[in-house]
């Protein structure tokens, strides 16, 4: 690639190999008609609108994100690209061609402020699975409804080209008259990249026979089984895809979904969904706290050493029983967790600080003074000072044989109003990542059944899924090593 950090000339401007000569002048499309123009869904399927006929535009069928997103979206909007190296405040951006973006298409300090810098979307790993969590999220799974592995492989082509764009930030390219803008408009006239994450998963669904992918299946890949104390309800479980949106601002991560679903319809159906945000620290420089006002994931293994993350997140190259894909990838655990705030807010503090271990306002454990003080075990054998039963000793009895079992708990809060009863409906989004899912998170919920917390929680959905390998550069894609 040029050290302008423009494509190279056998590239188009969203990474990929370039296309065969034909009208449309976009990527590879799976599509018998190779040489036909790739007609946007709004031009092909809705027609010419006559207002004194009457008629009503027809809806685009299941197919058309294979023509308008992989025609118009990804050669458009969708392929906005860095233009130089850097990635983030200041860089320029590129649309439709290789060239600078103009002065007009930088993203200059005023657009950005009050706003969180880009985060890189090329690496070996998926950028949001390590970053603690943003302020805001949506959380979604879907069914896929495309026909076959060639569309399976324009879809994630698809979500690839948007994620890459939506996360680096620029100015969306004008359409021309009579047709749909290019963009939402929710962030105006700039899409500024805000911190967004975008993170996909592939759930165990996705392998059976549709799309001929049975024998590349994760070995640890399975539906999620419900646990003692579970009230899981089928239709906010599973799926086979997960896709989560992490950002600064709530519009961000709207305006994220509202891109990624317009240009994927036809492509996959949503199957739940479910938004969530991270409190902020309180006090400043504690680890933010869940809706039950204890602080959430203070004893996560060290992030930025990675030998701990090669032991306990990342799927390594040459796994017994993996699939050579699944290298880099890591398995993600969602659980849609309500608490029962109502109940929980009459309960006496001490019972409260017993139940988790920790003290409520400053986080330390019970027989310390610091939040990030590690208990001592041995010291309290009978659980006089932090009962047996305390959740974060069941959870992490901190041994040498329960070392290989922790996870990286990555978690929001929710609320979504009131119940059919008119109870409040909050909790926790529960997410984690681990290696090996029997190995680390059904072992630590295994050892958390019947604890006296459950009385105050009930997990209703969520799933298991494999969080894709990351993409390495502007000719990679999601999942591509999955479906070569």
């Amino acid at each position: 690639m040029p050290a302008s950090g423009d494509p190279a000339p056998d590239e188009d401007v969203a990474g990929y190999p370039a296309p065969e000569e034909g009208a449309a002048g976009g990527p590879p499309v799976h599509n018998p008609a190779r040489n036909q123009p790739v007609v946007s869904e709004f031009e092909r399927d809705d027609g010419p609108h006559d207002a004194d006929a009457g008629s009503c535009p027809v809806r685009p069928p299941r197919r058309s994100f294979l023509r308008g997103a992989l025609g118009a979206g990804v050669t458009g909007a969708a392929a906005g690209v860095v233009a130089g190296a850097a990635a983030g405040a200041g860089a320029g951006y590129a649309y439709r061609s290789s060239r600078a973006a103009a002065p007009g298409q930088v993203l200059d300090a005023e657009m950005l402020a009050g706003r969180l810098p880009a985060v890189p979307f090329h690496g070996r790993y998926q950028a949001g699975i390590l970053r603690k969590p943003e302020r805001q999220t949506i959380v979604l799974s879907f069914n896929v409804t495309a026909e076959g592995r060639g569309e399976l492989t324009d879809l994630l082509r698809t979500i690839t080209a948007r994620a890459r764009f939506l996360t680096a930030g620029g100015v969306p390219p004008e359409v021309g008259i009579g047709g749909p803008p290019a963009d939402s408009g929710v962030l105006g006239p700039t899409v500024v990249p805000d911190g967004l994450t975008v993170t996909v998963g592939v759930g165990s669904t996705l392998f059976d026979d549709r799309y001929g992918l049975a024998a590349r299946k994760p070995a640890g890949l399975t539906p999620m089984p419900p646990f003692p104390n579970d009230d899981l309800d089928p239709a906010q479980c599973g799926g086979d895809l997960s896709l989560q949106l992490t950002a600064g601002s709530q519009d961000t991560v709207l305006h994220a979904l509202r891109d990624i679903a317009r240009y994927t319809r036809g492509g996959m159906q949503v199957l739940w969904r479910i938004d969530g945000f991270a409190s902020p620290a309180r006090p400043a420089g504690t680890t933010p706290r869940n809706l039950m006002g204890f602080m959430d994931g203070i004893a996560n293994p060290d992030t930025s050493r990675p030998e701990a993350m090669n032991n306990l997140v990342w799927v390594q190259p040459g796994s017994r029983g993996e699939p050579a894909w699944t290298a880099h990838g890591s398995y993600q655990v969602i659980r849609l967790i309500r608490m029962f705030v109502e109940f929980w807010d009459r309960v006496d503090i001490i019972e409260q600080e017993n139940m988790i271990g920790r003290r409520r306002d400053t986080g330390a454990p019970l027989d310390a003074n610091t939040e990030f003080a590690r208990p001592d075990y041995t010291l309290d054998p009978t659980g006089d000072v932090i009962p047996l039963t305390a959740h974060i000793r069941l959870a992490n009895p901190r041994t040498a044989q329960t070392e290989p079992n922790r996870i990286l708990r990555r978690a929001h809060n929710y609320d979504r109003g009131i119940d059919a009863v008119g109870d409040l409906d909050m909790g926790l989004i529960f997410t984690c990542y681990q290696q090996d899912i029997a190995r680390q998170f059904a072992m630590v919920q295994t050892r958390l059944i019947g604890e006296p917390l459950v009385d105050y929680i009930s997990p209703f959905g969520g799933g298991y899924f494999f969080a894709l390998p990351g993409v390495q550069d502007s000719r990679d894609y999601l999942g591509r090593t999955m479906l070569a």
